[in-house]
């Protein structure tokens, strides 16, 4: 009989989802639950949004830039120093101007004073434009070189301490080779995502693909990577996701966040589900096919439907604008039913007790 309790189970369960996909996105959009919730929520219906808390207390996570911000499994921490040396050394530019000064200055204080947040430094900066104020600037770049880390956040707000005070004892932290990152980028985007194409590894790093080409060429020999012709496209797998991709299908209905693993590499998305995607937040509203934050639906293995919703917390109210189908959608029936009870899941997630709009209004039990 086993001594944990449910909550450790979660937890634990919550950790080794984020060790599985490699990445969490983070975004502060707040629709619905924001993605790093929703993401981990559609894999672990007992997630809890202390979790991710928890994690970076224990040092099992850590915050960081995957192809956006993104909480990442402590275990592979080595892997992001290829990024952070690349800022280092200059390889790679950052999107603020370089004021050593001020890098300097920042640095010191946080050594001196302990974890400090943006606001605990200058008040009087002022911000040229829609740029963020100097010391938030510098705060960035201490963090993208890999000279601070964000222990917690306090309301959203980062919080920055030395990384030599953060990192937890014993990690290994050498430096990656080229080929163990190389290696890194590929055999643990298909434990994430089970299938890829070549132009899908090292997604939104520049300067990687040429080096990926002899890499995939090398594992296919060694028998790491398994090449599949899929309608008579070239993809790659490993022989432990195949045996996984070959199991029967047994995907329940899943409303996804725009920023879910699954979903966010659009052409992938497109190439692979032939699911034509775009979050529309960031179109005007006059050119918007959708809605603001439209999400898609899994069911069943594929891609088959998007839903426009709000979550009107006031109200406790789950309130959705509108569902469509695509035309691939067989047995609509069981999908529609489906669909009511994940929606009523959905909204308590959301701190909702009730759903009204497009579809029938039901109140939650």
């Amino acid at each position: 009989m086993s001594n944990s309790s449910p909550n450790a189970d979660s937890l634990a369960s919550t950790q080794q989802i984020i060790e599985q996909l490699g990445y969490i996105q983070i975004d502060t959009i707040s629709v619905v639950e924001r993605a790093h919730h929703h993401t981990l929520w559609t894999r672990n219906p007992t997630y809890q949004a202390q979790h991710l808390e928890q994690l970076l207390e224990k040092k099992q996570i850590f915050e960081y830039w995957s192809h956006a911000a993104a909480y990442l499994p402590m275990c592979d921490y080595r892997f992001s120093l290829w990024r952070k040396q690349a800022f280092l050394n200059g390889h790679l530019a950052h999107w603020y101007e370089r004021d050593n000064k001020l890098i300097d200055e920042v640095l010191t204080r946080i050594r001196t004073e302990g974890p400090l947040m943006a606001k605990d430094f200058d008040r009087n900066e002022k911000a040229a434009d829609w740029q963020s104020k100097p010391s938030k600037r510098a705060l960035e770049y201490l963090f993208m070189q890999g000279d601070l880390m964000i222990p917690c956040r306090k309301n959203f707000h980062k919080v920055y301490d030395l990384t030599e005070r953060v990192l937890p004892a014993n990690l290994d932290t050498r430096p990656p080779s080229e080929q163990e990152y190389l290696d890194y980028l590929i055999l643990h985007y298909l434990k994430a995502q089970g299938l890829a194409q070549a132009t899908d590894f090292g997604h939104l790093i520049k300067g990687i693909k040429a080096k990926l080409k002899p890499a995939i060429k090398r594992l296919l020999a060694e028998g790491q990577l398994i090449e599949l012709k899929i309608n008579e496209q070239t993809w790659f797998s490993t022989p432990e996701q195949l045996k996984l991709l070959n199991l029967p299908s047994r995907t329940q209905l899943k409303i996804l966040s725009p920023f879910d693993n699954l979903v966010i590499q659009r052409e992938r998305l497109h190439r692979l589900f032939d699911f034509d995607y775009q979050i529309e937040c960031y179109v005007p509203e006059a050119k918007r096919k959708y809605g603001y934050f439209v999400l898609p639906i899994l069911w069943q293995g594929e891609l088959v439907a998007r839903v426009d919703c709000k979550a009107e917390r006031k109200e406790r109210c789950l309130v959705i604008n509108r569902v469509w189908t695509e035309a691939k959608l067989e047995q609509p029936d069981e999908f529609w039913s489906d669909l009511t009870v994940e929606l009523q899941k959905f909204a308590q997630f959301n701190r909702c007790d009730k759903i009204s709009g497009y579809l029938q209004s039901a109140t939650l039990r």
